[in-house]
This record gives structure tokens, sequence and C-alpha cells, in this order.
């Protein structure tokens, strides 16, 4: 029903969390960015979690080919998208149908009821339609006719067939959840003009939905009155909103700026990491030498080459990608030469779930290369430090002079939050290993006494010619030898050179408190969840739980059997079946570790983690 309406103050939220389905060719991913962005620009916190299906286009209509966006936006603390939605778009029936678990009881549907045709609703294995019969009834659904009143929006616009009509609902869509949470309609529209300006019907086109969405949404007798977010309280300084990929490769543009060497990146693309090698294609003005390879051997070859040559050398990928870069990732080991492997992490194995998050490469970043082959194992955590992480993977690859990997993963990837905008001249120094000139007495495997770090010796330099190569080397010179003791003392002098990389990172440290009940210790990508759940139990009572959340894995920190031991209880959380887990017994004797694990392709729900830590301390 459309009525009148009489002016009322918004009502006042502290966060919300919205969730956008609907079909791979609706543009969720694009709605719910805008409204990411717009709601950034206003100040508030924000977390982002898109969602989408592994297929190109996923046959319309269909349960599998759904595509959501969903964010949460606050001026509180947010430090996870949130499990429970308070407001859902669904496009169509089969969005509607994935995503109904999630919506908290009595909070709000908007579903465009153009799209519950009969076929509609035999693909989402619908019997009856859930707008006619009892399905929705614990919920307040807005039934708008989205498409109509888009072509009603459209009918007097040039240049415009039926297909690009129809295609900007997702604009009525955006206007309307605008309105419904009191943001401006300038950020989008401003967006409208950079991005089709060569196309100014395209622009007409969407603008006007969007402003149709808004305006309609103000007539609405079920929508009695706006939502507010007021900004969060952040540490001042000059923020923007920033995707994980893109985090990763400023990261690597600020370690090259501040080590004063060339980046070079050879990849192959894979789901989900070739973002980076889109964005490192832009920087070609910073020095960035960007190689598509035609296999992701070829990928960490060159950039082994590039390495050699004396570049900061990074080379992306995922899982899949990490096992075919197996036998060359020992080479690096072997030669010593500095290269950073970033692995997205997706979930496995095989192609599994390409589109979809998983903690299921640890073991295989640790060990999967044949013989003794030690090297730097680092984690983000969070869609914004990843470009700490790989700024400090670069610096700790130059100056213990070994390869590193950088472990992310699909969830913080794709996923956003606000960033703090760094300068490199606050950055930490990075060093390097490299030998300008030839001395007397110089040898390619000298040493640093404290990091045992070789020297970098420049391929063209008089006086500095050496050999390398995957055959073993003699501990001086590098030449090839078989000397059965020499094997054995260079195999300990690796692994004692990244054991020592533990005097050169922080120690763990927990949060909430530092001796007490139960620890729960995560690593990379689950910070936000764990977090967040850890904090909301102390606030109810539960006063002697702590955290403990791991960046450094291989070494680990000094410190982190005497922290694990503080805690009566140990409870790690990860989302495979315990691999992190079985590193810490492998380092720490005598550790009762209970393990809670999700394979689902899903990030950590609040109220599960909430209700197995329950259990534990009751």
């Amino acid at each position: 029903m459309i009525t009148n309406k009489i002016e009322s103050h918004p009502e006042t939220l502290e966060a919300v969390i919205i969730r956008f389905v609907g079909d791979s060719g609706d543009g969720m991913q694009l709605t719910g960015t805008q409204f990411s962005d717009t709601s950034a620009m206003f100040g508030n916190d924000i977390a982002t979690f898109p969602n989408y299906p592994s297929e190109i286009r996923a046959p319309q209509g269909s349960l599998y080919g759904v595509s959501g966006f969903q964010v949460h936006i606050g001026s509180v603390e947010i430090s996870t998208p949130g499990d429970n939605v308070d407001l859902l778009v669904a496009m169509n029936p089969a969005g509607l149908k994935t995503n109904l678990h999630s919506v908290k009881p009595g909070h709000t549907i908007i579903v465009d009821t153009d799209a519950f045709t009969k076929k509609n609703l035999e693909k989402a294995q619908y019997e009856t339609s859930p707008l006619e019969d009892d399905t929705l009834e614990n919920y307040r659904v807005i039934e708008v006719a989205m498409t109509t009143l888009t072509k009603e929006a459209l009918k007097e616009v040039e240049g415009l067939d039926n297909k690009s009509i129809t295609r900007s609902k997702n604009m009525f869509a955006l206007g309307m959840v605008y309105w419904m949470y009191d943001r401006s309609t300038d950020y989008t529209i401003d967006f409208l003009n950079k991005k089709f300006k060569s196309k100014p019907h395209v622009i007409e086109a969407n603008t006007k939905v969007l402003k149709a969405g808004h305006n309609y949404a103000n007539t609405l007798e079920l929508i009695p009155n706006s939502y507010s977010i007021a900004p969060a309280k952040m540490e001042p300084g000059t923020y923007r909103i920033i995707m994980g990929n893109t985090a990763t490769a400023w990261g690597f543009l600020a370690a090259a700026e501040k080590s004063g060497l060339e980046l070079f990146l050879g990849s192959y693309p894979i789901t989900p990491a070739t973002d980076i090698l889109h964005e490192l294609v832009k920087h070609k003005h910073f020095g960035v030498k960007a190689f598509q390879a035609e296999d992701e051997i070829a990928g960490i070859a060159s950039t082994i080459g590039a390495s050699f040559a004396g570049d900061l050398a990074i080379t992306t990928t995922s899982g899949p990608g990490l096992a075919l870069k197996g036998e060359a990732l020992g080479l690096a080991m072997m030669v010593e030469l500095p290269i950073v492997v970033v692995n997205v992490q997706r979930g496995g194995p095989s192609t599994g779930l390409p589109t979809k998050t998983e903690q299921s490469d640890l073991l295989q970043a640790l060990y999967g290369r044949n013989g003794e082959s030690p090297i730097v194992v680092i984690a983000a955590s969070t869609p914004a430090n990843c470009f700490d992480y790989a700024y400090m993977a670069s610096k700790l690859a130059l100056e213990h002079m070994t390869p590193v990997i950088l472990l992310t993963d699909g969830y913080i990837a794709n996923g956003s939050a606000p960033w703090k905008i760094q300068s490199v001249k606050d950055m930490p120094e990075i060093k390097n290993n490299i030998v300008s000139e030839y001395k007397e007495g110089w040898n390619p495997y000298d040493r640093n006494e404290d990091t045992l770090a070789r020297n970098w010796a420049i391929p063209g330099s008089t006086g500095l010619e050496h050999r390398v190569g995957g055959l073993e080397k003699d501990k001086v010179t590098g030449n090839v030898s078989y000397v059965p003791e020499n094997h054995e003392y260079m195999t300990k002098i690796r692994a004692e050179k990244i054991k020592r990389v533990q005097n050169y990172i922080p120690d763990i440290e927990t949060e909430f408190v530092d001796e007490g009940d139960l620890l729960v210790v995560g690593w990379g990508g689950t910070y936000g969840a764990l977090h967040t759940a850890v904090k909301q139990i102390n606030e109810e009572g539960f006063k002697n739980i702590g955290f403990a959340h791991f960046n450094y894995i291989n070494p680990l920190p000094k410190n982190t059997e005497e922290v694990l031991k503080k805690f009566k209880k140990i409870i790690v959380c990860e989302l495979n079946n315990g691999q992190f887990a079985k590193v810490l017994k492998i380092n720490i004797n005598n550790l009762d570790i209970t393990q809670f694990n999700k394979i689902q392709g899903l990030p950590f729900g609040n109220t599960e983690l909430i209700e197995k830590f329950k259990q534990l301390v009751k």
C-alpha cells in the first residue's frame, strides 16, 4: 500500500547487517559495494562479505547461482560482516530460499514480486509461493514490483533495450535501502557519472531508477521511518575502504619503495588471487613489472629469475597453484633467494570451491616440498592488514634471504574494511643483503652472523660471479657438493636460519585477559569473527576468556608455549580440519587442545562460536 506519510525522525541504531541477493547478473556485488562505499564516506565502520557462485554465469534462477553481498555497518567497532541479517533484499525466489535462514525473526525482507513467477518458483524448488503461504509470517515483508517500477521510471529514456532496462532494477533496490538507512544517493550518482561518462543514456537510466527507488521507499507505509547509524569513533587519520587483495598489492608497492628495489610480479590468473595482478598492472609508473605467465610454474620460475637479478619478486596464487609451485619453491629455498608467494586460500581439494573461503592450505605451505625445506609462513587476518603483512613478508624475505609464503583467504581478500592510509616514510626500515662490489675473500655463501642470511650478489657485478642451481651447494663457495657432511651442515643451517626469524617477529599477545579458564586461539582470516565472539562473551560476564591470534606461523613467536600454558583450556578455531592445532601440538609438548572446525566455504558465525565457548567454560 502507498500512502502519504507524516515526517518522522530516523531511529538511531548502533549497527545494521544488510544482505543483497539475486542472480549473478542482477548486480548484487555492485549494489553492495556502493552501499558500503557510501557508508564509509559517511564515517561508519564497515566489514563486507561478497559471496558469489563459481560459474561465470550460473543458470538464471537456480539455487546454486545465487550471488550475494553482505555488509555490516556501525557507529561501534565492526570486526565481522555479522551473522544474522537485519535486512535481506531478495531479487528472486532462489535468493530468498538460500538466505532466509539468516534473517532475524521480526526483521525486514524486501522482494521483487515480478521475479516470483511460476517458472522461477519451480527453479527455487518452491511448491507454493512463499509470498502467499506462511513461510514469511515471522518477518516484515515489503513486496515491491521492482522490474515493473524500473520500466515505468525509464519509459522516456532513449537508447536502452529491454534487457538493459531490467538490469537497472538493482539501482531501485539500492535507492530504497539508501532511504531506509538515511544514506545520500550523491556518492553513487558521482560513481555512475565517472564510470559511464561515455554512455550518457546509461548514466541517466541508473540515476533515474536510483532516485525512483529512494522516492518510493519514502512513500511506503510499511517503512514507518528511516534508521540512522552515526559515524564510528576511529583513530584520527585519513581512511579509505579497501579490499584485501588491493591492500596486499599496495603493501608490496610500499615495500618496494622502502627497500629501493623494483617490484616484479610473475603470476598465472587464479580465483581468488587474480585481483592482486589486476591491481599491480595499474602501477607501472611506480616501476612495477607485471608478467602474466602461461602457467603457475612459469609464474614462480620468472619470480626466481627476477629475484636473482635483484628485484623484490613476488608471485600470487591459490591452493592448486601452490601445489604446482612446490618444486620451484624448493629451488628458491635451496638457492636462498628472497621471493614472496601469496596464497589466497579457497575451498579445496582440487578445484574444490573456488569462490568460497577456507584455511586448508596451511600444512601444504609448511611442508609441501620435497626434502628438508623450511621457509617462513605468515598470515594476514583482516582486509586492511593484508597491507601490513604483504609489507612484512617482503621485509622478512629480503632481510633473511628466504622465500616467504603469505597466506590470505577468499574471505578477507574479497572483503573490505576501512584502512588508515599510511606513509611509507613511517613504516619499518627494510634492509637487504645485496653486495655491490667485490672485496678480498668474498664468497657467495658468507652469512650474516645474526640472521644467517647469505650474500645477495647481483649478476653482472665484476668479481661476484657465482653458481646457483638446485643441486646441493658447498657451504662457502656455492659450488656443487656431494660431500655427506656438507649436505647435513647446509640442511641444518637453512633450518636454523628460519628459526632465527623468531628474533625479528613480535611476541604473541593475548586480548582481554593474560591467564584464565579458556584461551581461544585462531590464525589468519578468522580474526574478526573470533575477536567479536570473545568480546561478547566477556561482556556477558565470562571474565576469564582470552584470545590469541597468530599471524606468524613458521616460526611461531618465541613466547607461544609460555602464553598458551597460562590457561586451563585451549580451543583452536579454524576453517579446516585442525591443521594449526597439529602445528601447535608438534611444537609444544603435552598441549591439551580442543578443536572447533568448520569446512563449509563460509566464515565462522558469531552464535556458533559463543555456544561452543560457553560449553567449555560451564
